[in-house]
């Protein structure tokens, strides 16, 4: 188990590297087979995203007590805060830079389609319930835990816990590079991307550095309440930052978010807890990719930005992205909306945003999900009562504390 730990990150960078170059030299009839593997597998991995949050919520807010409510309180709020601070300041940085690197110019050519590889076949496999009426019932269930005598209803919680953790280990995990080798191949072969990275590579670029500024400050700022080193932290939750960048779902990374949250220090029924949570909540990176995105447009299209209107719209932005799926693309979908009703967005300019948004998902749930070690960093310093100099335990040990 701690060989596969050591090499996850290794794996996961070779993938995305091996995906590139064959959708540069596979044939068609070999693509299309990977993305057969990946369409069932995405099919299994959003069967399994409800009940990931179920199996690890319920028992991390029954164990925690009659704390949960403040704990679920405090890390909504700060979720929320780190959300909005991200829009605020990419609204801030793209009303200095953009204007000198945009033109109405840019955005004369047509927009083309490219086609994905067709998987040979699929099986549908819908979800029992989505990720809101998880997160309800989870809290419903968790909470009534905490306060009420159910020791039946406990141990239930637990053993499936530990069925979704043994799924996670045995299945998800050993096959995320191939799944991650399939996207990469999928989005090479489509062309999708380049065509947008080559018109908006000045702002891509001005939005990658920006969230690497904001993953620092984050655990600079929780390197102050938790008193870790944040680059160390920050380098110790890289796996859970290349396998959302290859994912590009903050849900589907959440096994390797909660193994990397307990190596840097933060007790295991904490994280439970707010690692699943943030998944859904914690948004920074694509609120600041939404906002930067949105403000390039609008510049590129001679539409009026008045600064009072664009606040409302990122305040909101914070609170309507609590429902957006974890799975690639939900935030964009969830955040149109908005951009039609407080921006003025019309059908073109939304179908423009969706495309740069789904061109450069990866990099801000990757950003999301990385944060979400931040989050749980001050979490635990308020509500968890090991001390710093706790050892972590392995990858299987939630598992084998259910054993006994």
């Amino acid at each position: 188990m701690k060989k596969i730990k050591v090499n996850l990150l290794v794996k996961i960078l070779i993938a995305i590297g091996l995906g590139i170059l064959a959708g540069l030299v596979l044939p068609e009839w070999a693509g299309r087979l990977f993305a057969t593997f990946n369409a069932i597998f995405s099919q299994f991995l959003s069967f399994l995203i409800p009940l990931i949050i179920v199996g690890f919520v319920v028992p991390a807010i029954a164990d925690v007590g009659k704390n949960a409510g403040k704990i679920l309180v405090a890390t909504a709020l700060l979720a929320y805060t780190f959300t909005s601070m991200s829009g605020f300041f990419s609204y801030a940085v793209g009303s200095w830079l953009f204007p000198g690197l945009v033109a109405p110019a840019d955005l004369t050519g047509p927009m083309k389609e490219a086609a994905d590889l067709t998987p040979y076949f699929t099986i549908t496999m819908p979800p029992l319930f989505d990720v809101m009426s998880a997160l309800v019932l989870s809290f419903l269930l968790g909470i009534s835990m905490a306060y009420l005598n159910t020791p039946t209803l406990r141990k239930g919680a637990v053993e499936f816990n530990y069925i979704v953790a043994k799924t996670i280990s045995g299945v998800i995990i050993p096959l995320l590079p191939l799944y991650i080798f399939g996207i990469f191949l999928n989005m090479t072969v489509a062309g999708q991307v380049m065509t947008v990275l080559g018109t908006f590579a000045s702002i891509i670029g001005i939005i990658f550095a920006m969230h690497i500024f904001l993953l620092i400050f984050q655990y600079c700022v929780a390197a102050c309440f938790a008193r870790v080193n944040p680059f160390r932290s920050l380098l110790t939750m890289m796996p859970a930052y290349f396998t959302a960048l290859g994912t590009q779902s903050s849900a589907a990374t959440i096994p390797v978010t909660l193994r990397q949250a307990v190596k840097i220090g933060v007790r295991e029924d904490i994280a439970g807890f707010v690692i699943p949570l943030c998944a859904t909540i914690h948004m920074s990176g694509s609120a600041m990719k939404i906002v930067a995105c949105a403000l390039a447009i609008m510049i590129m299209q001679g539409m009026p930005v008045d600064p009072m209107n664009f606040s409302g719209f990122i305040l909101m932005l914070g609170i309507t992205m609590v429902a957006a799926p974890g799975v690639p693309g939900g935030c964009i979908m969830a955040a149109l909306g908005l951009l039609s009703s407080f921006l003025g967005f019309n059908e073109s300019q939304l179908a423009l945003m969706i495309a740069l948004y789904i061109a450069m998902d990866s990099f801000g749930t990757a950003c999301n999900v990385t944060g979400d070690g931040a989050v749980a960093l001050i979490i635990n310093r308020f509500f968890g009562k090991s001390s710093s100099k706790e050892t972590v335990k392995t990858e299987n040990a939630i598992a084998a504390e259910l054993e006994k």
